[in-house]
């Protein structure tokens, strides 16, 4: 492709942006030359030279003329926005000055996170969070849902179980637009969590209601993606549509046994909302299997059995009756994993002792033994010498794949913060989400490509939760960048080995500072806390519904 400044201004005007020539911009702090330009918006890629001066991209073109600090060669090399992780959990952890760069992300070309998801935090718990950030500096931005259990909690104390009072609904509506105030993105719930569980569709519409005027978005884990898939998919819709606001369905996927070929349903779902014009996306991590954790620790121990070690417990037909009890009903009747998901949902994702059970699920163990579901996960306890590795929800490899291309569909990670000393129960889409995506799937699979993925990872997610100065490389946006390897970018992360990082990833600035160097953390922290800065349309207007939405919606 040609260095043709009269091709790159066709190309910048048709997304609406000023072609300032080479005399306007003459010093720049930084000037990234001949990189492969993929915008954001999902146009054809060109070549050009980017410059960035005080946090912002200010030209676009030939840069042979401006004179720059700092120039990065990306010949050869990919150069998109910073992606934008819409759904993750390394917010939780950066509040440590030792975690603040947040560098398993980084690494995976991530410039924005958004933390906060699933219901958890209330404003006062975020304005903490927000308070250590800025002290002590971040690596990524941070933008923050406000979270509807983190607000129950706050209101309702210890007694749960019930509906709130007309008083105590009003509490939670207050913090909702304190939350909205202090530039939340949205109200995020986690109804398959305590004390989420506890409500009704009624008061998360009412919560809901209250960031209608803010053109907040709703981000919901659904109520029970286990046992009620399509009802659960079904009650988020129409929260968001009660409450006349965009929704995101977090994570989707058609997870267990008895869920595998669900996705077609939850693809037909959704673009009939988007149909009658509602805006409904989702997001989704690139992964067959969803949280990881041990066999062991599933186990729910009742308080009196709490020091007593495992081992010593099963072996006793008494105590192992309270753990089976306390495991399959949740303590009190509380949450508990094995309550969650069943034996049909767990799958082994490793073991030395029994390699024949990877990839198999407790239920279909247990009837390989022709054994009770319970009695048989005992018998694995008691007999592994090592730790068994599994999945908490399971998914087929076809479903995956099905929702990874829907043209609503975002890529996020719903990814902890990784480090060489975290616990190796860890998920790989904690290292390895954004370049598995471009890696397995774009360049091995051919499944989407590059110009689909990129904006799966940058301007969706950026129109949706309302940064209107990131997502795309444009004159006057903020320079997140994000520069690789297309050849070389993949994850290097498995279930056995969940903590080593993406390899492929080059360079990455935040807010116009180099924070991946030649594929090295250059220890700065550049990230901001940032908030929402336009409104998300609850609807759709038919002129903004693309080829491809008809095309998904025709069939």
């Amino acid at each position: 492709m040609n260095r043709l400044v009269p091709t790159f201004c066709f190309l910048l005007l048709i997304n609406a942006v000023d072609c300032f020539s080479k005399s306007i911009i003459d010093h720049a702090d930084i000037v990234i030359e001949n990189g492969h330009i993929y915008d954001g918006n999902g146009s054809t890629p060109y070549v050009a030279d980017i410059a960035v001066k005080d946090k912002r991209i200010v030209f676009i073109g030939d840069s042979r003329a401006i004179k720059a600090k700092q120039r990065i060669d990306a010949k050869g090399l990919i150069v998109a926005p910073g992606f934008i992780d819409a759904h993750s959990h390394t917010g939780e952890y950066m509040v440590k000055p030792e975690n603040r760069l947040n560098e398993n992300t980084l690494m995976q070309g991530v410039t924005t996170i958004v933390f906060g998801a699933d219901g958890m935090y209330s404003p006062k718990i975020l304005q903490q969070k927000i308070s250590l950030f800025q002290t002590q500096g971040i690596g990524t931005n941070v933008g923050f849902y406000v979270g509807h259990n983190g607000i129950r909690k706050a209101v309702m104390g210890e007694n749960q179980n019930r509906a709130p009072n007309k008083n105590e609904l009003s509490e939670m509506k207050a913090l909702v637009h304190k939350g909205m105030e202090m530039g939340a993105v949205g109200l995020s719930t986690g109804l398959m969590y305590e004390p989420g569980m506890f409500s009704d569709t009624r008061e998360v519409i009412e919560l809901a209601k209250a960031i209608t005027p803010y053109g907040g978005v709703y981000d919901s884990h659904v109520r029970n993606p286990i046992n009620a898939l399509i009802s659960s998919v079904e009650e988020a819709i129409a929260i968001g549509r009660a409450a006349g606001i965009a929704t995101k369905i977090a994570h989707i996927k058609a997870v267990c046994l008895h869920n595998a070929g669900k996705s077609q349903e939850l693809i037909e779902l959704l673009n009939k909302a988007r149909a009658q014009g509602q805006n409904v996306v989702s997001d989704q991590y690139p992964y067959d299997g969803a949280k990881t954790d041990f066999l062991a620790d599933i186990l729910m121990r009742p308080k009196t059995l709490e020091n007593t070690e495992l081992r010593s417990l099963l072996k006793d037909p008494k105590h192992r009756q309270a753990l089976r009890k306390a495991s399959e009903n949740g303590i009190n009747g509380g949450f508990s994993w094995l309550k969650v998901t069943g034996y049909n949902c767990i799958r082994v994702t490793h073991s030395e002792d029994y390699p024949q059970y990877v990839g198999k699920y407790l239920s279909e163990i247990a009837q390989e033994k022709n054994r009770d579901n319970f009695d048989s996960l005992t018998e694995l306890l008691l007999s592994a010498k090592h730790d068994i590795r599994i999945t908490l929800g399971g998914i087929s490899e076809q479903d995956v794949r099905k929702l990874l291309v829907q043209p609503w569909n975002f890529i996020a990670s719903d990814g902890k913060y990784i480090n060489s000393k975290s616990s190796p129960r860890q998920h790989p889409r904690s290292t390895g989400t954004f370049v598995r995506v471009l890696g397995r799937y774009v360049r091995e699979l051919s499944l989407l490509s590059l110009s689909q993925a990129i904006e799966k990872m940058t301007s969706q997610p950026a129109d949706f939760l309302g940064f209107s100065d990131r997502g795309r490389i444009q004159v006057g946006h903020i320079a997140d960048l994000t520069i690789f390897d297309q050849n070389r970018v993949i994850d290097q992360s498995n279930w056995v080995q969940p903590l080593t990082f993406a390899k492929g990833i080059q360079h990455v600035l935040v807010n116009g500072v180099i924070v991946v160097s030649k594929g090295s953390i250059s220890q700065q922290a550049a990230g901001l806390t940032i908030t929402r800065t336009h409104k998300t349309p609850a609807l759709i207007p038919p002129e903004r519904l693309g080829e491809r939405d008809n095309q998904e919606i025709i069939q």
